[in-house]
């Protein structure tokens, strides 16, 4: 009884929480149900109750395939290099901003570094093949002021996860600065005024408030972060795959792309699909419990 005069004085939430529960529903929980293909050689024209059971048929293929551990490395390395480079980026660069005092400079500062992640990852590829190109790009132009031979960087598999992991820092630095520097707001200034009444310099008060202050919103976020850890991005990748850096750029993402839309291999696509997720998931759960031992905060 108490329950439902609770829910009927809240009725306006609930209600407006309709669309949202129905988007989850309809988009993130029903196509789970489509995964049993995983366990199928699915056939388009029989369906689900049509389509042979196979088991673990395509798990087995997927492990046993000469490529799989190359492109489960490819994708492994650069989740790394993501993790250390884009992730770490966008805290230092709110705590550099946190420090600007000139309110007109930092709002443009942080106009220009939000500006590209509005731009499509095209567009985005578009950019650096411009400034890479080895007969008109900036970088062989300032090469060739050195009387270096040009560099055809996107041809060359020892460049392609270094412009990967830039064009993505490049790309999302100024938007992921975002949330840390709401909370940088959020810390309240008669603690910095205390501090330097005890004499505490810039840098120990950052060691001693702002870090502090932030340790919670680092561990969310990177709590979220090492849940997508395999899922690099399939359109980050493509735009900047070709031939010639294939040894290095093919990942997960791009794999599933081909086998299952270019050669119509549902089952086996799912399957590796199936496989990012569960992984995603075990790691997400190992990395929440530790977190939640060793500072408190977790996700659930």
């Amino acid at each position: 009884m108490l329950r439902m005069q609770y829910m009927w004085k809240y009725k306006a939430l609930y209600f407006i929480s309709i669309p949202g529960i129905l988007f989850f529903l309809l988009f993130k929980y029903v196509p789970l149900f489509g995964t049993v293909i995983a366990f199928q050689n699915y056939n388009l024209f029989t369906g689900f109750k049509g389509s042979p059971w196979v088991g673990l048929a395509h798990f087995k293929r997927m492990f046993s395939h000469y490529d799989f551990l190359r492109i489960l490395g490819n994708t492994l390395i650069l989740g790394i290099y993501d993790m250390v480079f884009a992730f770490t980026a966008p805290i230092v660069l709110a705590l550099l901003l946190n420090e600007v005092r000139l309110a007109f400079y930092k709002k443009i500062v942080q106009t220009i570094i939000y500006a590209p992640h509005f731009l499509s990852w095209v567009i985005v590829s578009g950019i650096f093949v411009g400034v890479l190109s080895p007969s008109s790009g900036v970088v062989n132009t300032i090469i060739g002021w050195f009387g270096m031979e040009p560099i055809y960087f996107l041809g060359e598999d020892s460049y392609i996860r270094t412009i990967l992991v830039s064009s993505g820092l490049w790309r999302d630095i100024g938007w992921g600065t975002i949330i840390y520097l709401a909370a940088l707001a959020g810390i309240n200034p008669d603690l910095y005024e205390a501090a330097e009444m005890d004499g505490a310099s810039r840098w120990r008060q950052t060691l001693a408030i702002t870090l502090p202050a932030l340790l919670p919103v680092i561990t969310i976020l990177f709590l979220l972060k090492i849940g997508d850890f395999l899922d690099y991005g399939f359109e980050r990748v493509f735009v900047f795959q070709n031939p010639l850096n294939l040894q290095n750029s093919e990942i997960l993402d791009t794999y599933i792309y081909k086998a299952g839309l270019k050669q119509m291999q549902y089952s086996y696509a799912t399957a590796i699909g199936l496989f990012k997720s569960v992984v995603g998931l075990t790691l997400l759960s190992i990395a929440n419990f530790m977190s939640k031992k060793a500072t408190g905060e977790s996700l659930y």
